[in-house]
């Protein structure tokens, strides 16, 4: 039997996920997601995946993150006729995501038609709304947690729960041909324990491989409840300066755990009671609608939390899902709290709110995630002085508030906790930038006996 894996895709960096098992004569796919930056790594969206689409016989998503999905639509496109398992969850949001960036992709391809006719590659969305639809087409439906699925012969696979976002799972392979057997497991993106919506991550399982992401490989978090206070005394600051608070947020989990938290600084008066909460992306309204939908997911606080009072329907929020509403939002002169798409803002609603905040000193921006180089969202956490903005340079007069404490990422503490002391043939380190979070993280499981592989893209390693 041989057994090989090739990563194409989140090697030696952080975004667009994809990985190759191959095994004899079938081809898994682990995630087929987008490369997320600056033009020069968004550019690798269009070129070609490294495999032959048709030649895939199944796709497992770990989750509905963007960098995780957002190539499918494309990969069916390009001849991919195969199952697709996820979990229940995943599958509804995964519809969501896909539709949303195919609306995006045309505003953009449009945009960049009007402004730069010279880059055709601009002009030409990756895929449009037809191709996300017939992708889901190829889902089945949803996997439950820690349900053994016979993926083709010989090969079993099992979704456990990776508590970073609802329904995101670590998968579990069982490869066994003849006398012969192996098992790999992909982290996927791990939560970090002790969040306030979903389960804790469950620990990496027994197994021969682990292919591991390694975002926050570098260094601890803050604490969430130091997280969670300077929210607070930023929204309240910034009340007292009668501007308005711009949370750029990505749309699922971000959203909704910052909702909570938000619900009970209104409750508990730590944030003003005449603060007006908007919720500006249609796809994080969609995904906290359904997150009601799967309390299987849920820690088991919030659903008692649940019973005393839905934090997504407090008073003083706004779900705005038109241009119309959004649009309206920006004739608020001050008092207004503003959660908005995209969280690295590279694309769309917070990036009109930005326009019409960063300039006024009244104003703040709150940074509550993960910015990848390149992206508009570090650029500010930077400290750029101005930034362009729909081809306008908009100087940078608001305060910026950089908050780590609410990564949905495991920080290094808590990767190592997953990975356990369990023996293991080998460690692949993936989903991490290779000078930061990856080369800190391979340096750490080297000096315990465990130097880790941090393959390359493309690169075939020999499992079996």
């Amino acid at each position: 039997m041989t057994l090989s894996y090739v990563c194409h895709g989140a090697a030696r960096e952080v975004t667009g996920s994809c990985h190759l098992v191959e095994c004899e004569g079938h081809r898994i796919l682990v995630d087929c997601g987008m490369f997320q930056g600056d033009r020069d790594t968004e550019a690798a969206n269009a070129e070609p995946f490294g495999f032959d689409p048709s030649s895939i016989d199944a796709l497992l998503l770990t989750h509905a993150h963007l960098d995780h999905c957002g190539r499918i639509p494309r990969l069916v496109r390009q001849g991919f006729h195969g199952r697709i398992l996820a979990t229940s969850a995943t599958r509804e949001l995964v519809r969501v995501v896909l539709l949303d960036a195919a609306s995006l992709q045309a505003e953009d391809a449009a945009h960049a038609r009007r402004t730069d006719r010279n880059d055709v590659a601009l002009a030409a969305p990756l895929y449009d709304l037809d191709d996300a639809l017939h992708a889901l087409d190829f889902f089945e439906p949803g996997i439950g947690y820690d349900q053994p699925i016979q993926v083709v012969p010989g090969i079993v696979a099992r979704f456990l729960d990776a508590g970073h976002i609802l329904g995101s799972a670590s998968i579990l392979l069982d490869v066994q041909v003849g006398e012969a057997h192996r098992s790999v497991v992909f982290s996927g993106d791990l939560g970090n324990p002790g969040r306030p919506l979903l389960r804790d991550p469950m620990p990496a399982p027994a197994a021969d491989y682990v292919v591991m992401e390694c975002t926050y490989g570098d260094r601890p978090h803050r604490s969430l409840p130091d997280s969670v206070q300077e929210l607070f005394q930023a929204i309240r600051e910034t009340a007292r300066r009668h501007g308005n608070v711009v949370i750029p947020t990505f749309a699922l989990e971000r959203a909704q755990e910052l909702l909570y938290y938000i619900h009970q600084g209104l409750r508990g008066g730590a944030i003003p009671a005449h603060v007006r909460v908007f919720l500006d992306s249609p796809m994080a309204i969609s995904a906290t609608e359904i997150f009601r939908r799967h309390p299987e997911c849920f820690d088991r606080a919030f659903l008692d939390t649940l019973h005393h009072g839905d934090p997504f329907a407090m008073e003083g929020l706004h779900f705005t899902r038109s241009s119309s509403e959004s649009m309206a939002i920006n004739n608020i002169d001050g008092g207004a709290v503003i959660l908005a798409g995209s969280g690295m803002c590279n694309g769309g609603r917070v990036r009109h709110h930005l326009k019409h905040n960063l300039w006024r000193e009244r104003s703040s921006v709150v940074f509550v995630g993960y910015a990848a180089d390149g992206t508009l969202a570090r650029r500010i956490i930077d400290g750029a002085a101005s930034v362009r903005v729909f081809n306008e340079d908009i100087p940078v007069r608001a305060q910026v508030w950089t908050i780590n404490g609410f990564s949905a990422h495991a920080d290094r503490p808590a990767l190592l906790a997953w990975l356990g002391e369990l023996p293991r043939e080998q460690v692949l380190l993936v989903h991490g930038e290779y000078g930061r979070g990856m080369h800190s993280f391979a340096q750490i499981l080297a000096s315990r006996g465990r130097p880790p592989l941090m393959p390359q893209r493309g690169e075939r390693i020999t499992l079996l």
